[in-house]
């Protein structure tokens, strides 16, 4: 008896009963058959062989999709797997899971034996050798008892199934040779490519530790990251694209371009700024409080401590006090660094009583705040334990959410714009299982903020049940020059603090009402935003926001006097110039001024000194340009500085 099965587009296609998801893609042509690695069967994924059910939505996954490329890379994890057990016999597995760009597999290797990098390309051959016999994954269901024989000797199986409920089974993929004969298995939920021969496009990347679980209690084990693509080609760019990545790293630059460094007489992720880095940061922030000021933000500044009755009322101490520091008695008090600036935002708006007529009240502080990160986690000022954050928080009236969300997002894409992103995408996070206020309230926020999303015009998806148990949420990303996904910043509305602080304004009816609170970080944190800049430009930051925008060098001592008035000029007009020395060949000079990413290397020499003028080799030009009158280079610097003018790149133009 036929089966039919419905089709993305909605069309209906009738198959013999038994028919699988290849029969499926056979039947629709030979290229999607050839390029089909499992299937999406009401929107789960299943096998490419398992049978269809009759009267189910179906859609044929392909290897280049989303879904397709994390099929190949656990399926790519199993087979490193079991290489690892072809080489180490009585090695123990723990879990593979694919993860965004690649995957990776946490082992122990008996008599506590260590991985080395010289392993990697022996792992890789034995990879090899398994994909050329073109195994068979074979799924298979046991109950949880036969579960736990089958895995006796992987303690980490065994615990894994152990945590599921005594009546359900478990599930796994064998991997069978062309003879027939069993061969090695795993615990998985799947889906997997067909077989192994399907495989190939690999490349194991690094090793790392890692807890079991993510406990530090628990069992270090030894972790191997690999890459998995669809085609040769894929994994090319991709290796292209990691090696641009390592190019651009904020912290090679950091170094190279004197910005800052992580003493270790101070602590880990705790970063310190060199004056050029400094510099930068005060162009970000200095940009970050006139637009605010313009918008109608008030500045306010809090302290970097409070005592634990704050963080108690604002629930820190309930829901986040891991990631806090621990706590100083003083004077029969107990204080904590903040980990937040909300609770103080909310004191000034409690300081005195509030009218409707002063809302909306939008407070931005610059405000360093305090968060035990673990030591594993931290990543150069992409995640320190000391951070800076361009915090707003807003107090509005309910009947002005609506408005006021639509302009506080538009407000955020135009500051990302004017340090050079263009690209955006969003994601709304909306009311979990558990949650406070009324479904009214959730309701109205969540649709509050997805017509701002759509007012932007910006694409966005929805997180089902992910917002936090107070507030629903908009995470902006951004993606940079070569294409990677950054998240910066947040709106959120919040329907807890309110209560927990009891805030109130007198409403135009002269009776007490509740106001809605949104918080906003806009960097996320400076040293972040700093850090995702740095990598975006390369280091070679728009003329802007350079520490140094240009570097006068003479040609040699007689003209030195000559360099230090034409910095004086420069510096005159409201421009960041330097002067160099002549210690060296002037080639050498103009090329170490070129790698610290000055975008106006200035020669001056005898011809200039008669002349009053300058040579001019930009950062981004080949061509050096001789007899520049002073007059013409300030005007040029500023028109490259500007508003309007190399400034802000144009919605879809890349600005490197």
């Amino acid at each position: 008896m036929p089966i039919t099965v419905t089709l993305p587009d909605g069309s209906a296609r009738e198959l013999p009963e038994g028919s699988t998801g290849a029969d499926l893609a056979a039947s629709i042509g030979p290229r999607l058959a050839r390029d089909a690695v499992a299937v999406s069967v009401g929107g789960s994924l299943a096998d490419l062989f398992a049978p269809l059910p009759d009267g189910s939505s179906v859609s044929v996954i392909t290897a280049a999709s989303p879904e397709g490329r994390d099929v190949l890379r656990h399926s790519t994890a199993h087979v490193m797997a079991q290489a690892v057990t072809r080489l180490w016999p009585g090695a123990r597995y723990a879990i593979g899971p694919a993860i965004e760009d690649g995957f990776y597999y946490d082992f122990e290797l008996p008599g506590g034996g260590h991985f080395s990098e010289e392993d990697l390309p022996r792992i890789e051959a034995a990879m090899r050798e398994i994909i050329r016999e073109d195994q068979r994954f074979v799924r298979e269901e046991h109950a949880r008892l036969d579960g736990l024989q089958l895995f006796s000797s992987q303690p980490y199986k065994r615990e894994i199934i152990e945590g599921v409920g005594g009546e359900a089974t478990v599930s796994t993929y064998r991997n069978v040779g062309a003879d027939g004969e069993d061969g090695w298995v795993d615990l998985c939920r799947g889906p997997h490519v067909p077989a192994t021969g399907r495989l190939g496009h690999f490349k194991l990347t690094r090793l790392a530790a890692a807890y079991w679980r993510g406990d530090e209690s628990k069992q270090q084990l030894q972790r191997i990251y690999g890459t998995a693509w669809e085609s040769e080609a894929a994994l090319k760019e991709h290796l292209e694209r990691v090696a641009e990545a390592e190019r651009r790293d904020h912290r090679r630059l950091g170094a190279e371009l004197d910005l800052f460094h992580f003493p270790p007489e101070i602590g880990s992720g705790l970063a310190v700024f060199h004056p050029k880095g400094g510099m930068v940061r005060k162009l970000m922030e200095d940009y970050a409080r006139s637009e605010h000021e313009a918008n109608g933000y008030q500045f306010v500044f809090t302290p970097h401590l409070a005592k634990s009755t704050l963080f108690e009322i604002s629930g820190h101490l309930g829901f986040y006090k891991e990631n806090m520091y621990p706590p100083m008695e003083m004077e029969g008090a107990t204080y904590y660094p903040k980990p937040m600036n909300c609770p103080m935002h909310i004191l000034i708006y409690k300081s005195r009583q509030r009218s409707y007529k002063e809302l909306p009240l939008r407070l931005f502080e610059l405000g360093t705040v305090y968060r035990f990160e673990r030591s594993g986690v931290l990543n150069g000022l992409l995640r320190v334990r000391g951070m800076t954050q361009d915090d707003s928080h807003i107090f509005c009236a309910r009947e002005q959410l609506e408005a006021e969300l639509e302009s506080l997002l538009a407000f955020v894409l135009k500051l990302l714009r004017r340090f050079g992103m263009t690209e955006f995408e969003a994601e709304l996070s909306t009311r979990p299982e558990k949650f406070i206020g009324t479904v009214e309230e959730w309701d109205r926020a969540e649709e509050a903020l997805r017509a701002s999303l759509v007012a932007a015009g910006i694409p966005y998806k929805v997180a089902e049940g992910e917002g936090a148990f107070y507030a629903p949420k908009i995470d902006v990303h951004v993606r940079d020059a070569i294409g990677r996904r950054w998240q910066v910043s947040t709106i959120q509305v919040d329907f807890q603090n309110p209560q927990r602080f009891d805030m109130e304004y007198v409403g135009a009816d002269n009776g007490r009402h509740r106001p809605f609170m949104v918080h906003r970080a806009l960097f996320g944190s400076v040293e972040r935003f700093f850090a995702i800049l740095l990598e975006h430009y390369a280091g070679a930051l728009p003329t802007w926001l350079v520490p140094v925008q240009a570097v006068v060098l003479p040609v040699s001592e007689a003209h030195e006097a000559y360099a230090g008035e034409v910095v004086r000029s420069l510096r005159g007009e409201g421009l960041r110039a330097e002067a160099g020395e002549a210690d060296e060949t002037l080639g050498a000079r103009i090329r170490r001024a070129k790698l610290e990413k000055v975008p106006y290397v200035l020669v001056v020499g005898d011809d200039d000194v008669a002349a009053g003028t300058v040579g001019v080799n930009k950062r981004s030009s080949e061509r050096p340009e001789r007899g520049v009158a002073i007059a013409d280079l300030i005007e040029r610097i500023r028109t490259d500085a500007s508003d309007t003018a190399g400034l802000v790149p144009e919605a879809g133009d890349k600005p490197l």
